[in-house]
């Protein structure tokens, strides 16, 4: 299946008189696009403004031809360009609606960039102390940060090209086998494994809200994981039937806002019920060297893991209307500097916090678990109870975020074939397809969550290296130059430390004997 960017076509200069109508090409349901609204030259104004561009002595002030550049520059800078459009792309989940701004791309980017991967962060901290964990954690922040900068900045890098998905970057960066290559199955992997993970989490944290809600004098019959993994698929489903990205920012607002309350919650009643006997803070002393290496690299595959989201980036740009005078950048960026300010504030405070409550006693599954098992019985089931079901509201919210790439590339799959939109009983059947697929994953792979540091290790090109490189081939920096050589060391840097953090999670995952229950959740 064919990846086909949203081209675009600027003028550079105007040389003869405009025509009455721009050429554009877009089906009907696009007409209300605001890139693609009616032309100003249809009712031009019957004042001509001055301008510096059109002098007097080449242009009379009240000749058709002045008229004509005017009205067609104020058309220019209005609109932004002269579009082109995909057909399909009106049909498909991500591009059919394009009225986001900052502050969905705020609420998309908060909840797609925090969630139950950072409650592992203290995790990491038992294997890299205090100072080397801090340092770590810092150090990703900024340079996830930073390769954030670049894909907004990559999604209108070409003059007349939006590249509203990862897959089709890649393609254009890489070419369009090494593209697919390299991109296709890390961006699909991310969508649907973390999809997966979170019908586990939700599941899991379902089942654990039940328990809590009911009480220990409960006489009803509880229900299996396999039971509640299935509860959770059906909530998700039925939010999942909503059309398209945008149309989903409300849903996103509700998992961001429970993302940082139940984030703030934990690791304020950790901190407030003090420490354990026997805390220590003292790295995990190791069987070998080599064991003391791999744990080392498994820490740092936990805090890359934690850093998710850059796999759904340009898709939640892709739903900003965009023009010359104000490109889709600039709302972009604006709604991540917001997002990541509270997704660092989160994830500094839960990783110091969870590890100065718990140190090296934090059980493997993170500092929710922790919680559970030193201070149930001091802390009242209420704060419990709403914890868990924040968690559950959160992982629902995210499910719709991640599984958006997988609905828009098996719809795009249908209208690439029939050159129509899909319909709606088709789109409601893959969404209930996929969660169907996800469903089963997670039930023959319950363990998935534990592996944090091998998924990390395998996610960590498409999140800090595949974007450094793509800078260097398309925006083509002079080489030597500062941004040539920040971007080739971070790109390489990337490559390397993901080949090592996979090596280092497989090696904890059979040092530390993790049992691989296959069917059997627990």
């Amino acid at each position: 299946m064919e990846e086909v960017g949203e081209e675009v076509s600027i003028p550079v200069t105007l040389t003869m008189v405009a025509p009455a109508t721009p050429p554009i090409s877009a089906p009907p349901s696009h007409l209300q696009s605001p890139s693609v609204t009616p032309s100003p030259l249809a009712t031009p104004d019957t004042r001509t403004p001055r301008t510096p561009r059109t002098p007097r002595f080449i242009t009379p002030l009240a000749s058709p031809m002045r008229k004509a550049m005017v009205n067609m520059r104020g058309y220019l800078e209005e609109m932004g360009h002269l579009t082109k459009l995909d057909p399909q792309d009106s049909w498909l989940p991500i591009t059919e609606s394009r009225n986001g701004n900052a502050f969905y791309s705020a609420f998309h980017t908060l909840t797609a960039g925090i969630g139950a991967q950072a409650l592992v962060l203290p995790v990491a901290f038992t294997y890299l102390g205090w100072s080397s964990g801090i340092l770590c954690l810092t150090f990703a922040f900024f340079w996830q940060l930073y390769t954030l900068w670049l894909l907004t900045q990559l999604h209108e890098s070409v003059p007349g090209t939006r590249y509203c998905r990862y897959l089709q970057l890649a393609k254009a960066a890489f070419g369009e086998k090494l593209g697919k290559l390299l991109a296709l199955f890390p961006t699909m992997y991310l969508s649907a494994g973390t999809c997966t993970a979170l019908i586990i989490i939700g599941g899991s944290s379902m089942k654990l809200f039940f328990q809590i809600v009911c009480g220990p004098t409960c006489r009803s019959e509880p229900l299996t994981s396999i039971e509640w993994y299935l509860v959770f698929v059906c909530l998700a489903v039925v939010i999942a039937q909503l059309p398209n990205l945008n149309s989903i920012a409300g849903v996103s607002l509700i998992g961001a806002i429970t993302a940082v309350v139940y984030c703030t919650l934990i690791w304020i009643v950790s901190v407030g019920k003090g420490r354990p006997t026997g805390v220590s803070y003292d790295p995990l002393e190791p069987k070998s060297e080599v064991a003391r290496a791999f744990g080392i690299l498994n820490a740092l595959g936990i805090i890359a893991f934690a850093f998710r989201g850059h796999n759904v980036t340009l898709e939640i740009q892709a739903t900003m209307p965009s023009t010359l005078k104000h490109p889709s950048s600039v709302p972009m960026w604006k709604g991540i500097k917001s997002a990541y300010l509270l997704i660092g504030i989160c994830l500094f405070s839960i990783a110091t916090g969870g590890f100065w409550a718990y140190g090296n006693l934090i059980p493997a599954n993170g500092v929710l678990a922790a919680l559970f098992k030193y201070h149930k019985s001091d802390i009242s089931r209420g704060v419990l109870g709403l914890t868990s079901l924040f968690v559950v509201i959160n992982c629902l919210s995210s499910y719709q975020i991640y599984a958006m790439p997988v609905f828009d590339r098996l719809e795009s799959g249908y209208t690439r074939k029939t050159n129509r939109p899909c319909p709606r009983w088709l789109r409601s059947g893959f969404r209930v397809f996929f969660g169907s697929v996800s469903f089963f994953v997670s039930v023959a792979l319950p363990f998935l969550p534990s592996l944090a540091g091998l998924l990390g290790g395998i996610a960590l090109p498409v999140t800090l290296a595949y974007p450094c490189f793509m800078w260097i081939v398309i925006k083509k920096p002079e080489k030597s130059s500062a941004m040539w050589y920040i971007n080739m060391v971070l790109g390489s840097l990337g490559m390397v430390l993901s080949i090592l953090l996979v090596a280092g999670g497989v090696w904890t995952a059979v040092d530390h004997r993790l049992k691989l229950r296959f069917f059997k959740p627990q």
